[in-house]
C-alpha cells in the first residue's frame, strides 16, 4: 500500500507539473501541491538502491530547470513553467534523499 501511494503521487506531480506549466497556472497552491507530493516521492518511493541514480537525475533537472528555457522562441513559453513546477516537485523528493543518505552515512561509524 505504502508503494502504491508514492507511485500515485509521483504520477500526480508529473501530471500537475506538466498541465499546470501548459495551462500557465500560478499560484501558491500549485506549489505547495507540488511540494507535498515531492515529500511523499521522497519518503516512500525512493529506496537505497535508487539514492544515486535520483539525486543524479535530480540534479541534471534542477540545473535544467534553471537554464532559463522560457527564452526558447515558441516553445519556451511552456516549457519554462513546465520546467519550474518539475522543480518545484523534484526538489523537496531530493532534499529527502539526501538527508536519508547523509543520516545513513553518519551512523555507520
Amino acid at each position: 500500500m505504502k508503494m502504491k501511494v508514492g507511485e500515485y503521487a509521483f504520477l500526480a506531480g508529473i501530471a500537475l507539473a506538466i498541465l499546470a506549466g501548459i495551462a500557465m497556472l500560478t499560484g501558491d497552491w500549485v506549489t505547495l501541491v507540488l511540494v507535498v507530493l515531492g515529500l511523499i516521492v521522497g519518503l516512500l518511493n525512493i529506496s537505497a538502491k535508487e539514492t544515486t541514480p535520483f539525486l543524479l537525475s535530480s540534479i541534471t533537472l534542477l540545473l535544467a530547470g534553471s537554464a532559463g528555457l522560457e527564452k526558447l522562441p515558441w516553445v519556451g513559453g511552456f516549457v519554462g513553467p513546465i520546467m519550474a513546477n518539475i522543480v518545484a516537485f523534484v526538489a523537496p523528493a531530493a532534499v529527502i534523499i539526501a538527508l536519508k543518505t547523509v543520516f545513513d552515512l553518519a551512523k555507520k561509524r
